[in-house]
């Protein structure tokens, strides 16, 4: 059996993971309408408990937060006792379980909104692309600049989705600062264009993100909280930044002092190259005293390298757990893993979602025996 940092157990705060490998948030888009997530959910999440942390995939924090179709909330009642039974289950077999908080900002569309209203945004700058509607892709229009008086608005829809996932009995919550989303648009200097004291310099494109972590560690604690961040990784164009190391090396610093339990970085652009633009991540690092969640295009070997010298404390796998619900055991035991259909990522049914095979007790022993 391979042998690997990865199978050992690691504190989280005072959560007990049983190992350090992490189920990274992953959209499935199979929630009703309402945002509701279904029985299937429950048997998807369930399967994979075995990860030794399992982060939801993001979930909006209100309705104006949803920007693609199907995609489960965490601002109702319904999806609150909706996700207790998925939280119970993967209790049940031992997992551990936190929700990512999310808010699309701008990567949104009018059919997504409540009256059709136009997304939001730092700032009136229209994303490329297209959205992701129960009726099919439709391009992206121009959001609607945030007034300021609208902010402390938006920092109690976080702190409401905070308590309703403590409520529905997720282990923690993770605030999602990364992909081009709505935090992320007010930090970057090609998406946030404004003139007030949320624009311009570094210290005020930070400050409503820092205001968003701040309140949701407030509404629960810096041991039940993390932050996920990605310096290259962007969404729906203009989302550039004059200077990327510069901004992040300084909102890191800033998170640091917030005390989250973990910091969740996508090292290099999502499904490219790890070390784009030759950015430093290891100066985040150094920044960061608590646990270092290391995200994008991971293997057993290169996890093995980097938890060994240090480099991070946990590994985040996306798309293979998306096809090997035991996805740790297959590692530690040296079995192949199960290909992935990329025509059932998004939308349908258990089709491509619950039905990919875990390995038979039979199976386990021959590569026990194997070893």
């Amino acid at each position: 059996m391979p042998k690997s940092k990865l199978f050992e157990p690691f504190d989280l705060g005072p959560t007990r993971l049983a190992n350090r490998a992490v189920m990274a948030p992953l959209t499935r888009s199979r929630a009703t309408s309402e945002g509701v997530p279904k029985a299937m959910h429950v048997e998807y999440y369930r399967q994979r408990a075995g990860a030794g942390l399992i982060i939801s995939e993001a979930t909006n924090i209100s309705p104006q937060g949803r920007g693609y179709a199907w995609t489960p909330g965490i601002f109702s009642d319904e999806q609150v006792s909706a996700w207790k039974k998925v939280t119970d289950a993967v209790r049940a077999e031992g997992g551990r379980i936190f929700l990512q908080l999310w808010h699309v900002g701008r990567i949104s569309h009018p059919d997504l909104q409540l009256g059709g209203a136009a997304p939001v945004s730092a700032s009136a700058v229209k994303p490329e692309g297209q959205a992701f509607t129960e009726a099919g892709f439709k391009p992206h229009e121009t959001p609607r600049a945030l007034e300021e008086s609208e902010l402390p608005g938006l920092v109690q829809d976080y702190v409401k989705a905070t308590r309703n996932a403590r409520a529905a009995g997720f282990d923690g919550v993770e605030v999602h600062s990364a992909n081009g989303y709505l935090l992320d648009q007010f930090l970057r200097d090609g998406t946030n264009k404004r003139e007030d004291r949320y624009g311009g310099s570094v210290e005020n494109r930070m400050r409503f993100p820092l205001e968003v972590l701040d309140a949701v560690i407030e509404a629960w604690d810096n041991d039940h909280v993390g932050i996920r961040i990605s310096p290259v990784t962007i969404m729906g164009g203009n989302n550039t930044e004059t200077d990327k190391q510069g901004l992040f090396n300084a909102y890191v610093e800033e998170i640091a002092k917030r005390r989250p339990i973990y910091l969740h970085v996508i090292e290099g652009q999502t499904g490219g190259d790890r070390k784009q633009d030759g950015f430093d991540y290891e100066a985040l690092r150094q920044r960061f005293d608590g646990a270092y969640m290391g995200n994008n295009d991971y293997d057993l070997d290169l996890a093995t390298k980097q938890l060994e010298t240090g480099e991070v404390d946990l590994i985040c796998f996306g798309k293979p757990f998306i096809s090997n619900p035991d996805l740790v055991t297959r590692l530690s035991l040296g079995a192949p893993l199960n290909d992935w259909d990329k025509d059932t990522f998004y939308g349908g049914d258990e089709k491509g979602y619950t039905d990919y095979p875990a390995l038979t007790a039979e199976e386990k022993m021959r590569y026990v025996q194997a070893a």
